[in-house]
């Protein structure tokens, strides 16, 4: 039973879809490659999956919470549904206890799913990612994109190339 994590959480920009800044749009949704390969190969055995997003776009006030609730809805006709979203809509000024790097919308979203976080993974593409996993306690793997910087990568405890080869790191 323990031969798989609890859950494996991932960022939604950048790491399963690509990072279209402030995206309100649905139709401008696209898959990271193997995005919808990597998802299926957890649901089949049983991993419970979330995901943990600041979208600073609402706080802003370039997006509406329905526009990213329309993406996200989006996200899952395409990469089927996950047990949890958990979305920071904050400014980064705000100072609210949600927003990445803080580790809250983890731990919330291992409690939603019934994770622990020790046993659960954070999928994410930048170091507020890794850093929000390592406070809740989670094991982070950073994917990185172009906008990834490299002290982030030479920092990040586990970087994989893309979602394929950390799914392997996942099972």
């Amino acid at each position: 039973m323990d031969q798989y994590p609890d859950a494996v959480l991932f960022d939604r920009d950048g790491t399963l879809i690509s990072d279209v800044p402030y995206n309100g749009d649905p139709e401008r949704v696209r898959p990271m490659p193997g995005a919808g390969d990597v998802l299926r190969a957890l649901r089949e055995r049983g991993v419970r999956t979330g995901v943990v997003s600041n979208q600073s776009g609402i706080g802003r006030g370039l997006l509406t919470r329905a526009q990213v609730d329309a993406v996200n809805a989006k996200v899952e006709d395409l990469l089927g549904r996950f047990g949890t979203w958990q979305v920071c809509p904050h400014h980064p000024d705000d100072g609210c206890e949600c927003r990445k790097p803080a580790p809250t919308m983890i731990l919330r979203a291992c409690a939603a799913l019934g994770a622990r976080p020790e046993r659960t993974y954070f999928i994410g593409d930048i170091e507020a990612d890794v850093e929000a996993a390592l406070a809740a306690g989670a094991t982070p793997i950073l994917v990185p994109t172009p906008v990834t910087l490299p002290d982030e990568v030479d920092r990040a405890p586990l970087t994989a190339p893309d979602l394929r080869s950390a799914l392997a790191m996942v099972l």
